[in-house]
């Protein structure tokens, strides 16, 4: 069943991130879903089982309506979670949030000071998250602080994790840039080398260390440097259902990408049959769709195949093996790529790709 909820409210946001999850193409998705049509999500949703939910965006602040959704996902029995970069969020909307129900926020931050936060979103935000995260902890809602992880801010990694303990949140989560949409438009420029990662890595293990259980610390290594894919959301349709701001049913906030197919919208189907029934949904569960060296794989049942995204990016077909793995045959797409981050230079934010309308969406990764 569909554990995992996650309300896509608008792809419209204040911040210009050069890694974005959203569509490149974003702007062609403008006509978001009513609140009575989310509310009705949300009904479908808790029917078939959904527990944890999300309200993401784009950044959800922006819709005037959040405290309703919150206070209906609440009457209704769901865990609900903001993930927000913390723009649009004052203390008094926080109250109003936290009384119709939330009970969890995922915020933002990109760097440990004003000045490369700023380079990265293309807006001076630093101050105010800070000022937000103070404000998540005085209201006492657990609070996961997001770093999404770059080679421009792999290096803060120590500072960032003393920000997260001054600031007395409980969780901190590393997520190195999964390479898809913005990111991959960036991915040459944002991809942290080896050497980085190991650095990076034994300042998170020494903190562990020496925090124990005052603050938790979660890692995401990009798959890149994997020799064995992700099990990407548990599975194509196990877990996680995502509906985007025009009412798409998607099995991943990324599932887009992969142009062969056509996703069902919540305005033309219900939840129900979109979840159980549709083909899309139905494309790449189980082990059937899958070919050789997956299909004889002992490992198959750990990670799924890997990614269908990426496996569709870099070789034109989503029923491929992800190239992260080392048995694919297109492995070397991924070495290669890993081969031209090692000789790179110093960074160049001149040299990303902000988030912005008008940027047209690359054809594959490769």
């Amino acid at each position: 069943m569909p554990l995992w909820l996650v309300l896509e409210l608008t792809y419209k946001c204040p911040l210009k991130c050069p890694w974005c999850s959203n569509p490149v193409d974003f702007d062609r998705y403008r006509n978001e879903l009513t609140t009575e049509e989310w509310k009705d999500v949300l009904r479908q949703g808790r029917k078939l089982g959904s527990l944890q939910l999300g309200f993401t965006g784009g950044e959800p602040m922006l819709r005037n309506d959040l405290e309703e959704l919150v206070e209906e996902a609440d009457r209704l029995g769901y865990y609900t979670n903001l993930i927000t970069s913390g723009v649009g969020l004052n203390t008094k909307r926080l109250r109003d949030l936290k009384k119709a129900g939330l009970k969890q926020v995922q915020l933002s931050i990109q760097a440990c000071d004003q000045e490369l936060n700023e380079k990265l979103v293309g807006v001076d935000v630093f101050a105010h998250k800070v000022e937000i995260a103070r404000a998540i902890k005085a209201e006492g809602l657990p609070m996961v602080l997001n770093v999404p992880v770059s080679r421009y801010n792999i290096d803060q990694t120590e500072h960032l994790i003393d920000l997260a303990a001054e600031l007395g949140v409980e969780y901190l989560e590393f997520a190195n840039l999964q390479y898809y949409n913005w990111a991959l438009l960036n991915r040459a420029e944002l991809l942290p080398t080896r050497e980085q990662l190991a650095r990076s890595e034994a300042a998170v293990k020494a903190a562990r260390e020496r925090l124990g259980k005052r603050l938790t610390i979660f890692f995401v290594v990009p798959d890149y440097y994997d020799n064995r894919p992700k099990a990407c959301m548990n599975g194509w349709g196990a877990i996680h259902l995502t509906i985007a701001p025009d009412g798409t049913a998607l099995p991943c906030q990324e599932a887009r990408l992969i142009k062969s197919i056509e996703f069902a919208s919540v305005r033309e189907h219900s939840l129900e049959w979109i979840w159980n029934q549709s083909p899309s949904f139905n494309a790449f569960r189980g082990d059937g769709w899958m070919k050789e060296p997956c299909r004889s794989c002992n490992e198959k049942e750990k990670d799924f195949g890997g990614c269908r995204c990426q496996a569709y990016l870099f070789t034109g077909d989503a029923t491929n093996t992800d190239p992260v793995c080392s048995k694919s045959p297109h492995r070397d797409v991924i070495d290669g790529l890993i081969s031209c981050t090692q000789k790179r230079g110093e960074p160049q934010h001149q040299n990303l790709v902000m988030r912005r309308r008008g940027i047209a969406p690359p054809a594959d990764a490769t």
